[in-house]
């Protein structure tokens, strides 16, 4: 089977560290700025960043309507921090114009941990991925709220979940490529293998 191409959504955001772990967990890995560009890959990562400044930028870029509808379709969309937001069906505290790709039915929370200088480490135990606990990294985090019957908690901190997956797309508040630890990227590009043989 080919190696499959994974985009991350180059408008704002840690873009590098998620091309490279994407890499390091056996896919090829793509910045996507355009719907053309869309149509080229099998699966998606939304970096984290400032979600207002994505969802505008996206709008801007002409992105955001060929996103909703490559959900829509199926493909396979992960979401890390800002991305999370942008998954999200809903959000608590949206900003005035900020919009969302939507994909997960979940209402999350806007900086729910706090501010950058509240910024953390923590050992997160996510299910699906094997071995010892993920170190999470949040940085003005999002948390989920609440999730519909339909999404599956992955994992939570503090009594609040901060990752979740709901069919092909799959969202974490926090930012495991900034990690050197690979092994939630290996869970996607897992589901994006798996998205592939059920399509073929």
């Amino acid at each position: 089977m080919s190696t499959p191409v994974i985009g991350v959504l180059a408008l704002q955001g840690d873009v590098r560290e998620h091309l490279i772990a994407l890499a390091a967990a056996d896919a090829v890995a793509r910045p996507v700025r355009r719907p053309e560009e869309l149509a080229e890959i099998d699966g998606l990562v939304i970096p984290g960043g400032e979600s207002t400044t994505i969802s505008k930028l996206a709008v801007l870029f002409g992105v955001m309507e060929p996103l909703r509808a490559r959900v829509r379709e199926g493909l396979p969309v992960y979401g890390t921090c800002a991305g999370m937001i942008m998954l999200a069906d809903k959000i608590l505290d949206p900003r005035s114009g900020q919009e969302t790709i939507g994909g997960i039915d979940m209402i999350v929370r806007r900086n729910a941990f706090g501010r950058q200088n509240e910024s953390f480490e923590a050992a997160v135990d996510v299910k699906g991925v094997e071995g010892h606990p993920v170190e999470g990294v949040f940085i003005r985090a999002p948390w989920v709220e609440s999730v519909g019957a339909e999404t599956e908690v992955l994992a939570e901190h503090g009594g609040h979940i901060v990752a979740v997956r709901q069919g092909n797309v799959l969202a974490t508040s926090f930012h495991p490529e900034l990690t050197g630890d690979h092994r939630v990227h290996g869970l996607f590009v897992d589901m994006v293998r798996a998205n592939r043989t059920a399509a073929s």
